[in-house]
């Protein structure tokens, strides 16, 4: 079976390509990390994690999930990580997790898809993530040849940085930058209510036709790219930058 959590779009597309090329299931796991769902779920067939990157690992919604949900029947498991550059050393905490859940870690694979990460760097234009996605595509059917075969994704060369970015830098990186202090609505704000229905965390809501952010954000940008009348920013990072979603993306 197919999961997946998807802010944007990309790991959503890289997922439901797998799942066609696999003929598999695929689960979205977005209802039931908004609700806090953590019922048993089973399956026969190997599982595969489709997930975008934050800090260079899982999303911490996603793993707290994975943590406290029962993956009954097959044990082998594979992740798949949507990511604007690299994943750095993920695999290593994912393994753990695996161990902890008495899985078998049939390892991880990084695909690159288009930038969306608007709160710290810049988002493509249609075109840059049109040649993009193209790349992508490639990567998606390789991984789910893999899959299909019964054999491990190949392990990548792990360097310092690595270690670093997905270790220390991660734990220093949600403290420090996971916030939604700095999301705010300008006057374009057509009172639609999607950046509330989009959040995986129940985190915005509406006051007098506006947008208010809590303190439970995990920075999936759903919000501020998804917003029809683009009147969601992130400080003046965001401002005049594209907002990104995979084409044709379901939410």
């Amino acid at each position: 079976m197919i999961l997946y959590f998807s802010g944007t779009g990309n790991s959503e597309h890289a997922a439901k390509r797998i799942g066609q090329e696999t003929a598999d299931e695929v689960l979205n796991l977005f209802e039931r990390l908004k609700n806090k769902d953590y019922s048993r779920i089973a399956s026969s067939r190997p599982w595969v994690v489709v997930t975008p990157t934050y800090a260079w690992r899982i999303p911490r919604i996603l793993e707290e999930w994975l943590k406290r949900t029962e993956l009954a029947g097959s044990r082998d498991i594979y992740f798949v990580m949507t990511c604007g550059e690299n994943i750095g050393n993920a695999g290593k905490y994912l393994r753990a997790l695996c161990t902890q859940k008495g899985m078998c870690y049939r390892g991880c694979l990084a695909v690159v898809m288009p930038e969306n990460y608007i709160a710290m760097f810049a988002t493509p234009t249609r075109e840059a993530a049109r040649k993009i996605i193209e790349k992508a595509e490639k990567r998606i059917t390789q991984a789910a040849a893999v899959i299909r075969s019964g054999k491990e994704f190949a392990e990548p060369d792990i360097t310092i940085t690595d270690r670093l970015i997905s270790g220390i830098v991660n734990d220093l990186f949600y403290p420090v930058c996971v916030h939604a202090k700095k999301f705010y609505a300008t006057d374009a704000c057509i009172s639609c209510g999607k950046c509330e229905r989009v959040c995986p965390t129940q985190n915005v809501r509406l006051e007098n036709g506006r947008p208010v952010w809590g303190k439970k954000c995990t920075h999936c940008m759903a919000c501020i790219c998804r917003c029809p009348a683009e009147a969601i920013e992130y400080g003046k990072h965001s401002r005049g930058l594209p907002r990104y979603t995979f084409p044709e993306s379901e939410k």
